[in-house]
């Protein structure tokens, strides 16, 4: 005997797509002003900066798209729908950013021993607009960072890019001041060393999600433990639980209940309070359930406990 909720498939990131297109006009902005700039000034740490901007506008495109595809309705095939579609596209960000951090490190690598002359003046003027820009954009993301993966993703390559925008200007006064060119190589460095551990982290959360782990903050042994003190249940195995997308985690279990809970026809009863159970103590509403009778778990195949 099974039981299974259904819920609305609106997903966390498309609550907030309102912001994620705000920040990806700001974003998109201030890339043609920065690639302008590091061309016009022969500054590497602003054109790394400029990459990391516009690997930013193309994840919150991937996001934004994502998160269409993620709200339409399941069908037979595709039973949670297209839902995934968002950790791929957070898959796609990681990828993205690990990938830029590493081109940045090689050509700064690449200019120490021949730093190029730096238009001071320009490089800090379209530093200060990033950041101020950047600033804005982390203050749109802030409050909705930690229920969706991809604006998670955004939040952290925004914050990324203030911290990049921030090492150019002071390379920047340490040119315009002192005349040591390699400010710029060495800020450069300081924007690919930045990207890489939150390109890192990103990834490492999308791959637990597409293997399914334990969401994180579900603890299994508190969660068998709660489904034991319900009245009727002996015992529960085969206990799983997963996150389909950001903010939508699921759960099953096979749950062995009394004969007298079975014989009273009681079963329903049992559900609804296993169902409220979890989603009171650990805000999981997508469960499943699977009744068995006492000595019903040495018909079954070898499984998990």
């Amino acid at each position: 005997m099974g039981a299974g909720h259904t819920h609305a498939h609106g997903t966390s990131t498309g609550r907030h797509r309102k912001r994620l297109v705000l920040v990806l006009v700001i974003t998109l902005g201030v890339v043609g002003a920065q690639v302008a700039g590091g061309l016009a000034s022969g500054s590497l740490a602003l054109l790394a900066d400029a990459g990391h901007m516009l690997t930013d506008a193309t994840g919150v495109a991937i996001a934004l798209v994502a998160s269409t595809l993620a709200a339409r309705p399941a069908t037979s095939a595709r039973t949670y729908g297209l839902q995934r579609a968002e950790i791929l596209a957070a898959l796609a960000n990681a990828l993205l950013l690990g990938g830029l951090a590493i081109w940045v490190v090689v050509e700064a690598v690449r200019r120490w021993d021949d730093p190029p002359e730096v238009a001071t003046g320009l490089m800090l003027t379209v530093a200060v607009v990033g950041a101020l820009a950047n600033l804005a954009s982390l203050l749109i993301l802030r409050g909705a960072r930690r229920e969706s993966l991809n604006v998670r993703g955004a939040y952290l390559e925004v914050l990324g890019d203030l911290v990049g925008s921030l090492a150019v200007i002071v390379a920047g006064v340490v040119i315009a001041t002192t005349g040591y060119v390699r400010a710029d190589v060495i800020a450069s460095l300081a924007i690919g060393v930045f990207i890489l551990p939150r390109a890192w982290s990103l990834l490492r959360d999308v791959v637990d999600v597409l293997l399914e782990a334990t969401p994180e903050g579900l603890d299994l042994e508190q969660v068998r433990g709660h489904v034991r003190e319900v009245p009727g249940v002996v015992d529960v195995h085969d206990l799983h639980a997963w996150t389909i997308t950001s903010g939508v985690t699921a759960l099953s279990a096979h749950v062995v209940v009394d004969d007298d809970c079975i014989e009273s026809g009681r079963p329903g009863v049992v559900l609804d309070a296993l169902g409220e159970c979890l989603g009171e103590h650990f805000a999981t509403e997508h469960c499943t359930f699977q009744l068995e009778p006492v000595g019903h778990r040495a018909h079954e195949r070898a499984g998990h406990d």
